[in-house]
């Protein structure tokens, strides 16, 4: 309840306080005319009025209202009488009233938020409404563009196969598409109680695959794995999930966004594919143990035959035999790779010792090439000898391969902060900036005229990156086109 204004002085620091309020308009509650009695300057504005056209008029006569839908609480005819009948404060937080275009004369959509108070005041007592207006037309607009936006991604993630999930942490609460529970082998109507119904499909062997992924995205950001789940009928089928963690102000992980599909056609291919490489390599393998021991029997039969072009001839024959048993060897790798067959067994030994092996295996075959290395110190790790040997002598041999004869390799090897790391560097092609983050993808081949004609299928890179990750390591490259490259790993000391 106000009090009285006793003056015309209080009448003018009324009016002048009111007018200079944000979004307000004073109506006397004589329904159903509901008289203007003031309005501020903020209100006017927004609904392009003037002050002159509305004070003392009724409010419908200015502002018509719709009162034609029945279920239609947000009117403003319905809105002042259940004011005047209650007297208590009504709030509408979004109704929808358009207004005219006073430079076109067209009408246009608006959104508003309004507060309707009741209060008392003059000699008589006299009830009045306070109603102030917010236009909320960005807002509304801004969240119908978001529903749009979500409706549009939804159809597209049903159109291609994936289902969607939105994990919340705080409550463990999962909103899931209906895609999901199909993809998991149940009927479409199925309702998931938990994230651990999905957890326990997943296979035992492979629910570290899980965890591994969101420890990696507290680092990252990134979710990502695959992992196959026993369906039902106990059928097994594999599925891909990828997603984004979000966090709050304070780095803590609040939720999980992302998507699952089912990726178990590619992975029975990929298997098959795998299956198939290894079967034929391992055929290969036979013929060409019986080749290189024919070609060694013949070069030591013809060891006193002072004719240089069989003995050069022997020598390339043999050269070529070992490049294909490299390839296919690598070929075996890879399958095994691929399959969660390529185990590592660590032990302990001198990585410096291991470097000068290599290196000495290297220079019986090419001696076109200078090698630097010190290897004066012990550097002992623990870690698969053989695997780690495989990284050296990919690094070795495509240093030797990708520079001019008579250049320079250069071998370092250092304990750091991250551990053990080796890095060998060679005075060649180098390697073009666009291409040096994909040259460990596999069968990734660089694109450059200066080695179209060295031989490869670019798995080495990749089988070094694998092996150097499957012991926790990093593996990168540092290269300056037409001035060489320097290729490093480093793995746990």
């Amino acid at each position: 309840m106000c009090a009285e204004l006793p003056n015309a002085l209080s009448d003018e620091i009324f009016r002048i306080i009111f007018e200079k309020s944000p979004g307000s308009l004073l109506v006397k509650a004589d329904a159903p005319r509901f008289t203007i009695v003031a309005a501020s300057d903020a209100y006017l504005s927004i609904t392009n009025a003037t002050r002159e056209l509305i004070i003392g008029k009724g409010f419908f006569q200015v502002f018509p209202d719709d009162d034609h839908d029945p279920n239609d609480e947000t009117g403003a005819r319905k809105t002042f009488s259940k004011v005047v009948e209650t007297k208590q404060k009504i709030d509408i937080p979004s109704y929808r009233y358009d207004t005219r275009d006073p430079d076109t004369g067209d009408y246009k959509i608006r959104y508003w938020s309004c507060s309707n108070a009741p209060f008392y005041c003059g000699e008589g007592n006299e009830m009045y409404i306070l109603n102030t207006i917010v236009e909320i037309t960005g807002e509304v607009n801004a969240r119908q563009e978001a529903t749009e936006s979500e409706h549009r991604l939804r159809l597209a993630a049903e159109a291609t196969g994936f289902a969607t999930f939105d994990w919340e942490f705080k409550d463990e609460l999962s909103l899931c598409s209906p895609q999901l529970v199909e993809l998991l082998g149940h009927p479409a109507d199925t309702m998931l109680s938990s994230r651990e119904a999905f957890n326990t499909q997943v296979l035992p062997e492979d629910r570290s695959a899980v965890m591994n992924a969101f420890n990696d995205s507290i680092k990252t950001g990134v979710y990502a794995y695959d992992v196959r789940i026993a369906w039902p009928n106990s059928s097994i089928h594999w599925i891909s999930v990828k997603g984004k963690l979000v966090t709050d102000r304070d780095g803590k992980p609040t939720r999980m966004l992302g998507t699952v599909i089912d990726v178990t056609e590619n992975k029975r291919d990929e298997i098959r594919k795998n299956d198939f490489i290894a079967m034929a390599s391992h055929e290969l393998k036979t013929p060409l143990t019986s080749i290189k021991s024919y070609v060694q029997l013949l070069a030591k039969k013809l060891e006193a035959s002072e004719d240089a072009f069989i003995h050069n001839a022997l020598a390339k024959a043999n050269t070529q035999i070992n490049k294909m048993t490299d390839l296919i060897h690598g070929f075996l790798d890879l399958s095994k790779l691929e399959s969660g067959k390529l185990q590592t067994k660590p032990e302990v030994f001198d990585m410096n010792r291991l470097i000068a092996d290599c290196i000495a295996e290297l220079l019986q075959s090419n001696h076109n090439h200078t090698v630097i290395f010190d290897g004066s110190m012990v550097l002992n790790v623990t870690a698969d000898r053989g695997k780690i040997g495989q990284v050296l002598n990919n690094f070795l041999s495509n240093a030797v391969k990708y520079s001019a004869r008579g250049s320079k390799i250069l071998v370092n090897s250092t304990f750091t902060t991250e551990g053990l790391r080796v890095a060998v560097t060679d005075e060649g092609v180098g390697i073009k900036p666009k291409d040096q983050k994909k040259v460990f993808q596999r069968f990734y081949r660089a694109d450059n005229e200066k080695i179209r004609n060295v031989s490869g299928f670019g798995i080495g890179l990749y089988l070094s990156s694998e092996i150097i990750h499957s012991h926790h390591g990093k593996i990168w490259v540092e290269s300056i086109e037409g001035s060489g490259s320097t290729f490093y790993f480093s793995i746990p000391a």
